[in-house]
């Protein structure tokens, strides 16, 4: 009699249960058959993909609410910059710090440091626009007025920590870290001629200028970083301290 009442439970437990799956199955089945549901899911893949390159990218970008200008694209920030856009003052300089290139007068910036003091038309000469979306420009491009190719120096001692070939943005681009803890990025680079880990002085030459992705209406240039603590300094101040230190 016990073995009767446990079929009657186990055949009344069945259907419920099978009942439950479909009532499940059915639910999933509604969802998916919302319009809105694909076009969420791609665009929530895209905003995952744009921000993962931003990240990989190292760039410093900060949403241009403040500077006059109309974005049509998405900003990320990857946190390297002040709450204002600007750079963070440098802690700590082993040498003075040289310029990145042989001779500074015979070539042109190309695009400066973005300074969130400048008016709206000259901080819009310092952003850059990739993809429809627009970025502080965290460092000083070098180029030549004919397009060429020029030697790109170490702008102070130090050693090779990065040396990243056919980034897809930023080109060839090397780092050098000095016993301060200093870096100098340069981007956009042809011929580089240092490898990882290895130790280069102030005025080695350890690339030449080429271009990339990222800054293609720029042609042949180099962009030259400073980094303190991973946070964009000016470079301009540095190499500015550096000039009236040899003029006294």
């Amino acid at each position: 009699m016990n073995n009767d009442k446990n079929q009657d439970k186990l055949q009344d437990q069945a259907p419920k249960t099978v009942e439950g799956a479909a009532v499940k199955g059915s639910g999933w089945k509604k969802l998916l058959g919302k319009k809105w549901v694909f076009p969420a899911a791609y665009m929530a893949a895209a905003a995952i993909i744009l921000t993962l390159m931003w990240v990989y990218q190292g760039a410093d970008n900060k949403p241009l609410k403040d500077m006059g200008l109309t974005t049509t694209g998405t900003q990320t920030e990857t946190g390297t910059g002040t709450e204002d856009g600007g750079a963070v003052p440098v802690n700590a300089v082993a040498e003075p710090l040289g310029y990145p290139v042989a001779d500074p007068t015979a070539l042109e910036v190309s695009r400066e440091f973005y300074n969130p003091e400048a008016s709206n038309e000259e901080k819009q000469a310092m952003v850059v626009e990739y993809d429809n979306t627009y970025s502080y420009h965290m460092g000083i491009d070098y180029a030549a007025k004919d397009d060429q190719k020029f030697d790109v120096l170490a702008a102070m001692t130090g050693k090779v920590t990065r040396v990243e070939l056919k980034h897809p943005l930023l080109g060839n681009l090397v780092e050098v870290t000095n016993a301060a803890g200093l870096k100098t990025v340069y981007q956009s680079l042809s011929d580089v001629a240092v490898k990882q880990d290895q130790e280069v002085k102030k005025g080695d030459v350890i690339a030449k200028a080429g271009r990339n992705e990222l800054e293609k209406d720029l042609g042949v240039h180099v962009h030259f970083e400073v980094r303190d603590n991973d946070k964009p300094v000016n470079p301009e101040s540095l190499l500015e301290a550096k000039t009236e230190k040899e003029d006294q």
